[in-house]
């Protein structure tokens, strides 16, 4: 699925690309993706000009000149890819904009979002109330970590990846952060000290921002607005890497399972 880098990559591509664009067409191949898809969502669209496009969690939010936002989420399998050939049978929705620019989402698996919303009531849609704190803001730091895991005894890399707490940190990227942070993923996120915070809030932004300045992680389906693969995943210090040596002490990196999701880290030096 992809993560706060892929989704923020998408969104800086198409903030480039549309911002200030009026949309011309849209075609609709199928009323539903995860959910119904909104009544009359071409008619809707035509006409509209992009004002922003933001991003909130894995949403991404296409502000409207109406007063409605465009939120998209891109499930397990979608892709956003502007112009280039129709991708097949896959290609639910094609978004035409002045000047030539095509917008085409492309889900295999059908689990990706599309809504319409209004703009200055954002924060009641269902899918975006009740997300936790986005780990680029200014304000995410060690203090707000430890606030937020107070009392939690859940293993620190599940609680990391808990939406209603932390957004966007996905499996990849939890894993690098907290080798990074030389932070055990078993440790009880209650235990978690200011010291051992702030450790893994500067982790946490440094993976995310290294992560968005290689395009994002490609692993199966995910490509970047351009079309092209992200590069992350040729940066990857322990996952997927199970019996490698640890890059900072030589011990192999380890393999195991919490909450259901693959976990690696080093023994040696996550504590």
């Amino acid at each position: 699925m992809p993560e706060l880098p892929e989704v923020e990559t998408i969104r800086r591509g198409l903030a480039v690309r549309l911002t200030g664009t009026r949309i011309t067409g849209v075609e609709q191949r199928r009323a539903d993706l995860r959910f119904p898809l909104p009544e009359r969502l071409a008619s809707r669209l035509v006409g509209r000009r992009m004002v922003r496009f933001d991003r909130r969690a894995k949403y991404l939010l296409a502000t409207l000149d109406d007063g409605w936002t465009l939120i998209l989420h891109l499930g397990m399998s979608g892709r956003l890819v502007l112009d280039g050939p129709p991708r097949g049978p896959h290609e639910h929705l094609t978004f035409r904009f002045e000047g030539g620019a095509v917008l085409r989402f492309v889900d295999p698996r059908r689990f990706g979002t599309v809504d319409l919303w209004p703009s200055a009531r954002l924060d009641e849609h269902p899918l975006l109330r009740g997300l936790g704190v986005e780990p680029l803001e200014p304000g995410f730091d060690g203090r707000v970590l430890r606030s937020l895991f107070q009392g939690r005894r859940l293993p620190l890399k599940i609680a990391l990846m808990d939406q209603r707490l932390v957004v966007g940190v996905g499996n990849i990227y939890a894993n690098e952060a907290l080798f990074r942070a030389r932070l055990s993923p078993r440790r009880l996120a209650r235990t978690l000290g200011p010291e051992r915070a702030d450790r893994l809030a500067g982790a946490v932004r440094e993976v995310l921002e290294a992560a968005i300045a290689k395009g994002g992680t490609t692993l199966r389906d995910y490509v970047q607005a351009n079309g092209e693969l992200g590069s992350f995943q040729n940066d990857f210090l322990v996952y997927e890497r199970e019996g490698e040596p640890c890059p900072s002490c030589g011990r192999p990196i380890r393999r195991i399972v919490l909450a259901g999701r693959a976990t690696y880290y080093c023994s040696g030096c996550q504590r």
